[in-house]
């Protein structure tokens, strides 16, 4: 996402730019384009002047959406996955502390515009 963002300009950017610039692999490139745009955050064409593009603004992404697109839910532990509370949920000591850690990371993630991490020259360097 950040890749389109610096690159798009509102033009589609075919995929193999995307892997030489990242130094990633088609295949998985192609496994996480497709997630964005099934979710809707990215728009896609295929032919001559195929590719990707974003289809907001970069500071109308958060990273929680994006990551959650790619990589489903963010739990620091499955204690209920897709909804489903673990079978030892009522008896477990640490369940409420868990789901305050996945609220935690949830809340931050969503809180980061994608926007915010195309203005970090040297990397991450958010206040926490």
């Amino acid at each position: 996402m950040v890749d389109l963002a610096e690159h798009c300009g509102g033009d589609y950017i075919p995929l193999k730019d995307v892997v030489e610039r990242q130094d990633i692999s088609k295949k998985y490139a192609e496994s996480i384009m497709i997630e964005l745009s099934k979710s809707g955050l990215v728009d896609a064409t295929h032919g001559k002047g195929g590719g990707y593009r974003l289809n907001r603004a970069t500071d109308e992404y958060t990273v929680g959406e994006i990551l959650r697109a790619t990589e489903g839910d963010l739990l620091a532990v499955n204690c209920n996955a897709n909804g489903i509370a673990c079978p030892r949920a009522a008896g477990c000591k640490t369940t409420a502390l868990w789901s305050e850690l996945n609220q935690l990371i949830n809340d931050f993630l969503d809180s980061k515009k994608l926007s915010e991490l195309l203005n970090k020259d040297e990397g991450y360097d958010f206040v926490i």
